[in-house]
């Protein structure tokens, strides 16, 4: 299998990554489960159904498009799924081009470590026969932390632990031919605030993405 030379990148965004959880409309699959939580301004049971259609007025003025006015062009929008298990340490999120896999660094890592626990290579073990399974040859494996600390620490913590689940990746998977792009993000990108410990551990993450073909 081969490994792309990994690098740190030190752009130090402030703003979360936009997940699409806190701005966009889960649209729930067959077969997928969400938590209400993950979009806490649509109620259970209030998502769209394509089975209770919208009675439309043809003729109503306010659904006429002005004089000269053309419709612009039709978009396949992105549909989002997301899986978080019950205690929050691994998320799944699926889209129509990626699957991406969040596992908190609490469940793979003694705190401050980079050392990998039994538990947490049956996790990423999962991980790559996902991976296999999708056929995937590009796989990113990006590392982060909190804000506790130096920025300077932070970083080669966090891409340590990368490199760390790229090397039980790479050993499980069957396709010799994956390529790896491994970085290590430190205390840029948090998904949530490190004023609080609770948002500190939810930014504590390693990030697991690549193509999905089914």
């Amino acid at each position: 299998m081969t490994s792309t030379p990994t690098l740190t990148t030190r752009s130090r965004p402030r703003t979360p990554l936009p997940l699409a959880l806190a701005t966009a409309t889960l649209l729930l699959l067959s077969g997928t489960v969400a938590h209400a939580d993950d979009d806490p301004s649509v109620p259970p049971g209030t998502e769209p159904s394509a089975s209770a259609p919208v009675d439309v007025d043809p003729n109503d003025l306010d659904l006429k498009l002005p004089e000269g006015a053309t419709l612009a062009e039709p978009k396949v929008l992105d549909i989002k799924t997301v899986v978080e298990e019950q205690s929050g340490d691994e998320r799944r999120e699926d889209t129509n081009a990626d699957v991406k896999f969040a596992l908190q660094a609490e469940v793979l890592f003694p705190k401050g470590s980079a050392t990998l626990t039994g538990d947490a290579k049956a996790r990423i073990a999962t991980i790559a026969a996902e991976i296999d399974t999708q056929g995937a040859t590009t796989v990113r494996v990006f590392g982060f932390t909190d804000n506790l600390g130096s920025a300077a620490s932070g970083d080669a913590l966090s891409k340590e632990r990368a490199n760390a689940v790229h090397d039980i990746l790479d050993s499980e998977l069957n396709n010799p031919n994956v390529t790896f792009e491994v970085r290590g993000y430190g205390e840029d990108y948090p998904i949530s605030s490190n004023d609080t410990e609770t948002g500190r551990k939810k930014n504590r993450r390693v990030e697991v993405t690549f193509p999905r073909t089914d």
